[in-house]
């Protein structure tokens, strides 16, 4: 569950097509394999993964030793930038995407720090059974807001992921209605904030924490 195509210019939709993107992010060259026409628009970067990565890359969030995942990975992007930061990270994605997913992993992570990265299944509301309830200090999400008829089971998965100390990151471009719909959705369970917006690629990033029980009485 990472993507979904969206409208592009002809001139947006080049840059998928590369077969690498090239980024510089903790002092290293990334560089991240696509692969749109076999696996399309869950392997390419999208603008919301590296707006979310430069977030993380500005020190806002502490990302030494937290324990982290990423949800809806696509290409990996964020949580290859998070564990070169520092952190632990479980990068997540569906099944089918999962052997490229690994493969931008380890290709871009050093031998000392890939022992930090781990790919895992995940299919939101479904197998959350091999995760523990509460297990990440940091949960990343880089344009997983556009399918409505999964907004119910991305909120579950976060409910489940998080404790009440957790931090959700979730970068978007609020294209749609329903994009709104779910923000909606996520504040009547969660304590949300706008944390930054990037103007040149029109993207935000909110926050969200869990309620603490005496905010809703």
């Amino acid at each position: 569950m990472a993507l979904v195509p969206y409208e592009e210019s002809g001139m947006g939709l080049q840059k998928f097509h590369k077969p690498l993107a090239t980024f510089s992010f903790a002092k290293r060259t990334i560089q991240i394999r696509q692969d749109w026409r076999h696996l399309g628009v869950a392997a390419v970067v999208w603008d919301a993964a590296v707006v979310l990565s430069t977030y993380l890359e500005m020190g806002t969030v502490e990302l030494r030793g937290c324990s982290a995942v990423e949800l809806g990975a696509g290409t990996g992007l964020v949580g290859i930038v998070a564990a070169l930061l520092g952190a632990h990270v479980t990068v997540t994605d569906r099944k089918v995407a999962l052997e490229f997913l690994k493969s931008n992993v380890q290709a871009n992570l050093p031998p000392h720090i890939r022992t930090k990265a781990v790919v895992k299944e995940l299919t939101w509301g479904q197998n959350l059974g091999s995760f523990s309830p509460g297990e990440f200090d940091l949960i990343l999400g880089a344009d997983i807001i556009y399918l409505e008829e999964t907004f119910t089971d991305l909120l579950h998965t976060l409910e489940y992921l998080c404790s009440n100390h957790s931090v959700i990151l979730l970068a978007c471009r609020i294209r749609y209605e329903r994009d709104n719909n779910f923000l909606a959705m996520l504040e009547r369970r969660f304590t949300v904030s706008k944390v930054y917006y990037d103007s040149e690629k029109d993207i935000y990033i909110y926050k969200a924490q869990k309620r603490n029980r005496k905010e809703d009485l």
